[in-house]
């Protein structure tokens, strides 16, 4: 049994060591909001955090977790940076099909934790391990710019 605090709340998890963070998060705990796109961390659309990292879960193991805080998407607007690139997801109208929007949202706050005003370039370079099948790539440019000046 281990303890994982996910969202500021601990859950405790039989899982063996090998299971991939994405599946505790959907199958065992029922959170569905972070999506399972490729399963080899390409895409992103699994994306967490572990601690202050943004990470893959379908490739991080219940043995890589140790004690660090986890952030999903359920969690992401706790916190001022999460609620602000949340509300300028919806105002630049980022989304089209959606599917992969819980990743790249999770990208794009710990772009802006670890950089408060990047550039475009630094933008493109953060979230190129982010797939998104629709091609918004432009809107969410520009939705992390509107994050950061907010």
């Amino acid at each position: 049994m281990k303890t994982l605090v996910i969202n500021g709340v601990s859950h405790q998890v039989e899982a063996p060591d090998d299971m991939p963070l994405l599946w505790v998060l959907r199958d065992i705990l029922g959170m569905t909001g972070t999506k399972y796109g490729c399963g080899i961390a390409q895409c992103g659309a699994c994306t967490v955090h572990l601690g202050d990292e943004a990470v893959r879960a379908c490739q991080t193991t219940m043995d890589m977790i140790d004690s660090q805080p986890i952030t999903t998407i359920e969690g992401a607007a706790a916190n001022s940076i999460g609620a602000k690139v949340q509300a300028a997801w919806l105002e630049k109208e980022v989304v089209q099909c959606g599917y992969c929007q819980s990743g790249q949202i999770m990208s794009a706050i710990a772009l802006l934790s670890s950089n408060p005003k990047p550039s475009d370039a630094e933008i493109d370079d953060a979230m190129a391990g982010n797939i998104c099948r629709c091609g918004t790539y432009v809107r969410i440019r520009e939705a992390i710019h509107a994050a950061a000046s907010a």
